[in-house]
């Protein structure tokens, strides 16, 4: 395609919003993901903890991060990789002290890194105190009122309440037993039977969390990330499911997703944190509609909501302007900054999924043995980076991401442990993959993660390819992928045009995901098979990877500055 100069634009309809205020960090941020099992182990033992953490913060703070954000670091049996919490104001022993967790949060806002906290609104563990209360206090209690607890259906009780199922797989129900040894009620869980879910028509279940927010804030936290914060509140009457094989077209709303009720929930939690100076509430809301998905952004409610529709999108041009078209068509009148994601510690890593002939995602379409193509997915991915870093809102960046780890689909079936895996009978390989411990070094036996004399072997196994893209491999590498993030990072914040919200989309061909940021800044992605020549107005500021005769090559991406018209 011939040279062109930037100009035929098209201009996304929605109220300005303008630059960040001062305390409204989160507008702007760069969000670092840790998940703390598989981050870095501090004592030896292979298990990632709030140690190994802290020893890291310079590593976080050269990347140029603003803030962490905490996968659950609670007292927790592990059932689901700490989303089944026992107790939300102590720190589980494998990853340290509740002190410890007080000292890095003081140590990373000293080095002007935010920490946000991950709460697990919609269930417990069943090992957590109101969850014993409630089963040996037994039916008609207060305890039970704290849960969904139900007699079964049939004679003997033995068919479960309704017909939810478990979105890990399975009944949405288990039977207890009596004290006398007799089967018992049932109580629901929409995840596994290790997490209960709450009941949140109780009023004990509303000051309890609240209480939680306000112990977390006490001790300095930045902000609250919500846990599937669309399911907290169900129907009362616990009405089955509509059959949809029969009649695809039942607009029956869902009895547990996305109920007005849930709005009453954040409202109170937005009042506690504008009680606070600069705190924030993020919320993981999966829905397909964006207007539903907006109302969790109304100015009394959640200040972001992640935006998985981005993520889970295919690498097409037009998949997504489309995604990106909505998100800030929704979220501009509501004044609330949009969020890129692509990806967490739920889904399949960027350069293994980019890699792929199907390159969007879903839960239900993961399948072992899909092969990929990992140089064209790196080379994707790298692209992707600037194209999410580049758009108005906040990036998102899951940890081993800015060193261009694959998905590892190769871990012996005896390690597995994720329970989306063992529920859907095998089919479903699980989210172990993209949680394998990170490589930090190329010469020792844990390529890093734990120290030299560990005693323990880390509790999911690393590749043995990891080697040669390990931190200390990638540091200093002008080629690599941690040297691409840290400086997206730091051209992100030395760039004025996108510390705004001005966006407008430029005409550049089919195939082309190409805008403009205020009247010096504009981002090129090729997602064609032909090469791209730069607009003659620009000059190169970034690039995924290196121009070709001065064009930008097939699934590649470049920022340009660009000079007056």
């Amino acid at each position: 395609m011939s040279a062109s100069t930037i100009g035929t634009s098209t201009q996304v309809e929605r109220a300005p919003v303008g630059e960040a205020l001062p305390g409204e960090w989160w507008r702007t941020a760069v969000v670092y993901q840790v998940y703390p099992r598989s981050f870095a182990d501090g004592n030896g033992d292979g298990i990632g903890d709030i140690a190994g953490l802290r020893g890291k913060l310079g590593y976080l703070q050269q990347l140029g991060v603003d803030a962490l954000w905490i996968n659950p670091w609670y007292p927790s049996p592990m059932s689901d990789g700490g989303y089944d919490v026992i107790d939300y104001r102590d720190i589980h022993p494998d990853f340290g002290t509740l002190a410890e967790a007080e000292a890095l949060i003081e140590e990373a806002n000293a080095a002007g890194i935010r920490i946000i906290i991950d709460v697990v609104p919609n269930h417990c563990s069943e090992a957590n105190v109101w969850f014993q209360a409630a089963l040996a206090a037994g039916p008609g209690s207060a305890e039970r009122e704290r849960f969904w607890f139900r007699r079964g259906r049939g004679e003997h009780g033995d068919i479960p309440p309704n017909n939810w199922k478990s979105i890990f797989g399975g009944d949405a129900w288990t039977r207890t037993t009596d004290a006398d040894g007799t089967p018992g009620e049932w109580y629901l869980h929409l995840f596994a039977p290790e997490q209960p879910d709450f009941n949140w028509n109780n009023r004990d279940v509303h000051q309890e969390f609240e209480g939680v927010l306000r112990f977390w804030f006490d001790r300095g936290a930045a902000g609250i990330r919500i846990d599937s914060a669309a399911l907290c509140v169900k129907d009362a009457d616990l009405p089955d499911l509509p059959d949809l094989s029969a009649d695809p077209d039942d607009t029956t709303p869902n009895p547990f997703t996305d109920l007005d009720g849930v709005h009453e929930v954040y409202r109170a939690w937005r009042r506690i944190a504008d009680s606070y100076d600069d705190r924030v509430l993020i919320g993981e809301v999966w829905l397909p509609d964006p207007v539903r998905f907006a109302m969790y952004l109304r100015p009394d409610e959640l200040h972001t909501c992640f935006n998985f529709d981005f993520m889970a999108r295919p690498w097409d041009a037009t998949e997504m302007r489309a995604s990106i078209d909505a998100t800030l068509e929704f979220n501009g009148p509501l004044d609330a900054p949009a969020t890129w994601v692509l990806s967490n510690h739920d889904v399949t890593r960027p350069v293994t999924r980019y890699g792929r002939e199907d390159t969007s995602f879903s839960f239900a379409a993961k399948r072992f043995g899909v092969p990929s193509d990992l140089e064209l997915g790196t080379r994707r991915a790298r692209a992707a980076a600037l194209l999410a870093a580049a758009l108005p809102g906040s990036l998102y960046v899951y940890q081993g991401d800015e060193l261009g780890l694959p998905e590892a689909e190769d871990i012996p079936l005896s390690k597995l442990q994720d329970p989306m895996h063992f529920r859907s009978g095998g089919v479903d390989p699980g989210r172990d993959g993209c949680r394998i411990p990170i490589p930090w070094t190329s010469d020792s036996p844990s390529l890093g993660f734990s120290p030299d004399d560990a005693s323990g072997e880390p509790w999911l196994p690393q590749p043995v390819q990891w080697t040669g893209i390990s931190a200390e491999a990638q540091d200093g590498d002008p080629s690599s992928m941690l040297t691409l993030y840290r400086d997206v990072i730091a051209a992100r914040k030395e760039q004025p045009a996108l510390r705004g919200d001005d966006f407008e989309w430029l005409d550049l061909g089919t195939g082309v995901l190409a805008f403009r940021r205020g009247d010096s800044f504009a981002c090129l992605l090729n997602m064609t098979t032909e090469d791209i020549a730069l607009p003659t107005n620009s000059s190169v500021l970034l690039t995924s990877a290196p121009l070709v005769a001065g064009c930008v090559t097939a699934d590649a991406a470049v920022w340009l500055s660009l000079a007056a018209d």
